[in-house]
C-alpha cells in the first residue's frame, strides 16, 4: 500500500515507519524535522511539513492510507489546543483527499481501569502529561462522531517503551489489558506490528482497540 505516516520520526511514529517498510509497503513520512529521519530506503519519500500550516489534503492525497502518530509535542505548552487543532486538520484533510483509512496513535489514558473511571481520573496519573493526554481524548470522541472516515484508534497500555518485536500481543477495547502480574506494558515494536496488521487486516473498522501483553 501508499501509506502516508504523519509523526514519522517520533517515539512511536518511527516505529511504525520502519514496520511499514520491513512489510514492502511505500511510506511517505511526514516530520516538521528532515534531520530527524537518515534512513535511507528505496521505498520511503520524507517530505517537511507542519500539520498546523500546511496543506492535509496536498500532503496526502495519493495515497491509500494515513496513520497518524502526530503529537505538537510533550513539552509544548499549548499541547492541548494544538494536538486538537492539528487532528481537525488532519480529519478535514484525510477527507477532501478523497481517502478512507485513517489510524491513529491513541493514548492509554482514556482507558477504563474500573466501571466509569479512565485511567486519565486515578490519582497516580502524571499531571505533566495530562494535558497532551487529555487533547488525546478528544480526539477519541471527534473520531467516535465522523462517519465518512474508516477511522482506527489504537491505545496503547498504561508503559509502552523500545523492546523486543515479538508480533505477540493481546487485544481489548476500552477497558486497559493488564498481565497476571497486574503489568500493562506492550514494546513499541509489537505496538507497530499492532498498528499495521489493522492497516492490513481491518478489524476495528470506526472504533477504538488496545493492546497489550
Amino acid at each position: 500500500m501508499k501509506v502516508v505516516i504523519i509523526g514519522a520520526s517520533g517515539n512511536i511514529g518511527s516505529y511504525i515507519r520502519d514496520e511499514a517498510l520491513a512489510r514492502g509497503h511505500q511510506v511517505t513520512a511526514i516530520v516538521r524535522h528532515l534531520e530527524k529521519i537518515t534512513l535511507q530506503h528505496p521505498h520511503l519519500r520524507v517530505v517537511k511539513a507542519d500539520i498546523l500550516k500546511d496543506k492535509v489534503d496536498e500532503l496526502v492525497k495519493g495515497h491509500d492510507a494515513v496513520i497518524s502518530a502526530y503529537n505538537p509535542g510533550w513539552n509544548n505548552p499549548d499541547i492541548y489546543n494544538e494536538q486538537i487543532k492539528g487532528y481537525k486538520a488532519i480529519i478535514s484533510g484525510v477527507k477532501k483527499a478523497g481517502i478512507k483509512r485513517l489510524l491513529v496513535v491513541g493514548g492509554a489514558g482514556s482507558l477504563e481501569v474500573a466501571p466509569g473511571v479512565q485511567l486519565i481520573d486515578t490519582v497516580t496519573f502524571p499531571e505533566n502529561i495530562k494535558g497532551g493526554v487529555l487533547a488525546t481524548r478528544e480526539v477519541l470522541y471527534m473520531l467516535r462522531k465522523e462517519q465518512e472516515l474508516e477511522w482506527t484508534f489504537l491505545s496503547p497500555p498504561a508503559s509502552i517503551a523500545p523492546g523486543e518485536r515479538t508480533g505477540r500481543y493481546r487485544v481489548g477495547k476500552d477497558q486497559l489489558l493488564k498481565n497476571e502480574k497486574g503489568d500493562s506494558k506492550i514494546s513499541t515494536q509489537d505496538y507497530a506490528v499492532a498498528m499495521l496488521d489493522e492497516l492490513e487486516h481491518p478489524q476495528h473498522i470506526r472504533e477504538r482497540f488496545t493492546v497489550a501483553y
